[in-house]
């Protein structure tokens, strides 16, 4: 079904600018859309038939991880599904300006407890040292990947999807890591190093496993981490509660 040809550059604005930050789309979420949206809109298509398999190696995703993504997009309207059946789904994927929760708008002061000084969804766990240090507690002092144990002289913060494809600095999408899975990651898939230490016998088989159950979790959000006490108390002395 064709439709007219988008401005490409347009429509990445209203998603990195309306879309994501609206419905706080979490990075599986905004890499499975960008994928979808590729092959479909900015292809002049209004409609997209595709398998849960295929959209995962498109995205380096595993695919339980992928059919949460859609999930959610379709719950969100960011995706209407026309049909499912046992060789994938058709769905429509709507641009940015067609999804009524992300349209330009003035969003109210209200949405925001007053028992909260923040957004825990907006914070910016990179820059501040105080949410790098919760990060490094939950993972318990071992690397994310290789399970190894790590010090503060030997580890560091990896982005579990690289900023070059629309990672950001969320607590979903940072791991405490050692050195070496750092560097042998670098713009890897989380998922490609997790069998690359597999292979490297440094993961046995059941805890490749379960770091792929972290790993989708921490895509679903529940992985989070606990916020210092003193760092919550400063916060909100500063917002005046």
């Amino acid at each position: 079904m064709p439709t007219k040809k988008l401005n490409a550059e347009q429509v990445w604005k209203q998603f990195v600018d309306h879309l994501t930050p609206r419905l706080r789309l979490s990075p599986t979420d905004r890499a499975v859309y960008s994928h979808l949206l590729r092959h479909s809109r900015l292809e002049g298509k209004l409609r997209l038939q595709f398998s849960i398999l295929w959209l995962a190696r498109g995205t380096n995703l595993s695919v339980k991880s992928v059919r949460s993504a859609v999930r959610r997009l379709i719950a969100h309207g960011v995706l209407r599904l026309v049909q499912r059946c046992r060789t994938g789904h058709v769905v429509e994927v709507r641009i940015p300006r067609e999804v009524r929760a992300a349209r330009p708008g003035r969003i109210p002061r209200g949405a925001l407890s007053r028992t909260r000084a923040f957004d825990f969804e907006d914070l910016d766990f990179l820059k501040d040292p105080a949410l790098r240090e919760a990060i490094h507690a939950r993972e318990g002092g071992r690397c994310f990947y290789c399970l190894s144990r790590v010090t503060p002289a030997t580890r560091c913060l990896d982005h579990v999807v690289p900023l070059a494809k629309l990672g950001d600095n969320s607590w979903r999408n940072l791991v405490s890591s050692c050195q070496e899975c750092n560097f042998t990651k670098n713009d890897l898939p989380a998922a490609d190093l997790l069998r690359w230490l597999h292979r490297e016998r440094r993961l046995t088989e059941v805890e490749l496993a379960a770091r792929f159950r972290a790993l989708d979790a921490l895509a679903a959000g529940k992985l989070r981490p606990r916020l210092p006490s003193q760092w919550m108390r400063r916060r909100k002395r500063l917002a005046g509660l």
